[in-house]
């Protein structure tokens, strides 16, 4: 076995054109693995092992085996031709297949045909039927078309499929759905790859797939043959291809699904009650009952009491006859309700005075209890009226939980799974559902492109806000002062600055401040036309930042300070916060340094340590800027292995809520009324007055 796997698998052949030689080794191969086998085993069936040797003997005839490989001749004019692809399929009880060929007709009309590719397959040992085998083949030639379709770089104007069964093609033009599952699935996957209107009919006589299923000799391959020429038909008119013969094929049952009846039956409602089914409410039900039993009597005035009392009775009975028709039965002809019915635990009875199945129950010898509770009305759940009712209950009581509603009609009715009803019914409703709901919060967003500007300078993204007031003493007086902060939105460092006020031009100078020691923000666009306020207002593009960081940092005396002291805070601060890790601190001396802000702008972790020196490798020249070039890339690989990976994560808001649909419940949050993620100016401010930075303010 093993040589004879050795000597097959040494034929290469890509385009299957030795496909008719080849097939018959396959089917040897499968003969002998009838039984169970060793690779080296001698004893192989002496009727295979001569059809083995004879199959060998012919492998010195494969040098005569010629195969053109230009698909039109060399005079043909490309520019204006039609190619079509031709694939016929055919299948026999030891072998499958289908070959594929191009015809090509030139301007002047000639035909060539020429060889494109074949596939084979061995017919699997289950024993199958024909028309399945013809099928398999039919599934091999479809996927050979869609092969060709995608791999062949010329243009092809049309590709037709040819089959010698009747039985394939009517298959392909019913619904898959409609056959077996080894039948439907095959079937399927032809249609999904082929149209089924390029599918025809070619009688064995003319299909060269049949050459598959027989075999051929590789002397036979050497002389010329249908196989590697085409079929002659190919070369003729359409008027003489081959048709589909006139006699009816009858559909082969045996391959269909069993078919199943699927009926719907709907009972309509009563007439007489179709009012009452388009009430929505159980006043409105209650006043059409009233007028339907008492309306020719009440024309001369409104309804009294007891004209509600008893067509709400009515009402209860009408749900009960619907619902527990055998039991109100068994109940009036005084007999027990079967063990089968719902109403066995509740020890039923009837009410004779409104003929109303009653809980019978437990609590009869009960002092000081209503005869309603201790016998209430028994409902079904699933009534349209009764979920009328507990929408009624719901809405009294201005709804509630379910066991507050549950509670106040248990007293007087006994409604079957009665909890479970209420719940369904306030799952349902819109107030239940508006009191009860919280906001949904979305999935924590992707960081914007500003909190991702990687080697770029510090402050290329800026945010800013102000905070304050501080109160600073000159000379004899009081005076307010103010604090400005630009964040870098990049590297979370940050500038601090004082304004004297909250005008404009205090803030515009404070900001030419900041483009003169740290440079220019994002997107600073300049024009002849703008004005110089216009010009700061066009590099502002910053979001919007809450110092809530610098307020832990100033937190300090109560008394005024001199604006020279404050001033020497702020730009303390702001050393404090530059040299804050951006990610995780290791407590293990050997691991490296924590990646801060600082080592951007000055090239070191804190001001209050020496300068960095770096080794001699690690500097590109001795000119400096090209030294403070090597840092900032020091600063840059540092920051996306450490810090960069560290903001993958979503620490909050994991998941996506459903989207929003029609007729669903939602609620509007009004961002005043909630507590923001980050603090005001003003929440930043009497901070600073609680924790003692800032003295009370004197009214002036």
């Amino acid at each position: 076995m093993r040589n004879i796997y050795k000597v097959l698998a040494s034929q290469y052949d890509p385009l299957g054109f030795i496909l008719l030689y080849t097939t018959r080794a396959k089917v040897l191969v499968q003969r002998l693995w009838d039984k169970r086998r060793d690779w080296d085993d001698p004893l192989l069936p002496l009727d295979l092992l001569q059809a083995w040797n004879s199959w060998e003997e012919e492998l010195q005839s494969l040098p005569s085996i010629n195969l053109p490989r230009c698909y039109e001749p060399k005079q043909v004019d490309r520019s204006n031709v039609i190619r079509e692809v031709h694939v016929f399929c055919d299948a026999s009880e030891k072998a499958y297949g289908s070959v594929a060929y191009m015809r090509t007709e030139d301007s002047n009309g000639k035909l060539h045909l020429s060889f494109i590719m074949a596939r084979s397959r061995v017919a699997p040992k289950q024993l199958h039927s024909m028309p399945r085998l013809e099928l398999c083949a039919a599934v091999t030639g479809a996927q050979l078309a869609k092969l060709l379709e995608k791999e062949l770089t010329l243009k092809i104007d049309k590709t037709t499929l040819w089959t010698d069964s009747t039985t394939v093609l009517t298959w392909l033009q019913s619904e898959s759905c409609r056959f077996k599952v080894f039948v439907g699935t095959r079937v399927a996957e032809i249609q999904e790859l082929t149209n089924c209107q390029a599918w025809r009919y070619v009688d064995s006589a003319r299909n060269p797939a049949d050459d598959i299923t027989r075999g051929k000799t590789l002397q036979d391959l050497a002389k010329p043959n249908r196989w590697s020429q085409g079929p002659p038909f190919l070369l003729q008119d359409l008027e003489q291809w081959p048709v589909m013969p006139h006699t009816g094929t009858e559909e082969d049952t045996a391959e269909l699904r069993k078919s199943a009846f699927c009926g719907h039956t709907s009972v309509s409602p009563n007439p007489q009650g179709s009012d009452e089914i388009q009430c929505t409410t159980w006043k409105e039900l209650l006043e059409v009952t009233t007028r339907e039993l008492h309306g020719a009597a009440s024309q001369g005035g409104d309804p009294k009491a007891e004209d509600y009392r008893e067509a709400e009775a009515h009402i209860f009975r009408r749900i009960q006859q619907e619902c527990f028709p055998d039991e109100l039965r068994l109940l009036k002809a005084g007999k027990a309700v079967g063990t089968s019915s719902r109403l066995l635990t509740l020890a039923p009875e009837l009410d004779d005075t409104r003929e109303l199945i009653r809980v019978g129950g437990r609590l009869r010898r009960a002092e000081n209890l209503d005869y309603a509770t201790a016998h209430p009305i028994v409902l079904d759940p699933t009534h349209h009226f009764t979920r009328l009712q507990i929408k009624d209950y719901d809405s009294r009581l201005c709804h509630p939980g379910p066991e507050r509603v549950f509670a106040e009609m248990r007293r007087t009715f006994w409604i079957l799974r009665g909890r479970e009803a209420i719940r369904r019914f306030q799952h349902s409703c819109t107030d239940c559902r508006r009191w009860k709901s919280r906001p949904v919060v979305p999935k924590m967003a992707d960081l914007p492109a500003a909190r991702q500007r990687l080697c770029k300078p510090v402050f290329y993204s800026t945010g800013t806000d102000c905070f304050g007031p501080f109160q600073v003493k000159l000379g004899r007086r009081l005076e307010k002062r103010w604090g400005i902060i630009f964040k870098c939105l990049t590297t979370r460092a940050v500038h601090l600055d004082i304004l004297n006020n909250l005008s404009t031009d205090s803030f515009l100078m404070a900001f030419r401040r900041f483009i003169a020691r740290r440079g220019h923000p994002l997107r600073y666009s300049r024009t002849k036309e703008r004005t110089s306020v216009e010009e700061k207002e066009s590099c502002t593009k910053h979001s919007r930042i809450y110092p809530q960081t610098c307020r832990h940092s100033l937190q300090g005396k109560a008394q005024p300070v001199a604006e020279e002291v404050l001033r020497t805070v702020f730009i303390e601060v702001e050393g404090i916060l530059n040299s804050k890790p951006l990610g995780y601190v290791s407590s293990d001396v050997t691991d490296l340094d924590p990646v801060t802000p600082n080592l951007l702008l000055m090239g070191r972790l804190d001001g209050s340590l020496p300068q960095v020196v770096y080794p001699e490798s690690e500097i590109l020249c001795k000119r400096q800027w090209r030294h403070s070039q090597v840092l900032s890339d020091h600063f840059w690989s540092s920051y996306i292995r450490h810090y960069l990976p560290s903001l993958q994560v979503r620490q909050k808001w994991h998941t996506s809520p459903a989207d929003l649909k029609e007729n669903v419940v939602v609620m509007l949050v009004d961002p005043s009324y909630q507590e923001l993620s980050g603090l005001s100016v003003g929440s930043l401010k009497f901070i600073l007055v609680q924790t003692g930075m800032l003295g009370p303010q004197k009214s002036r």
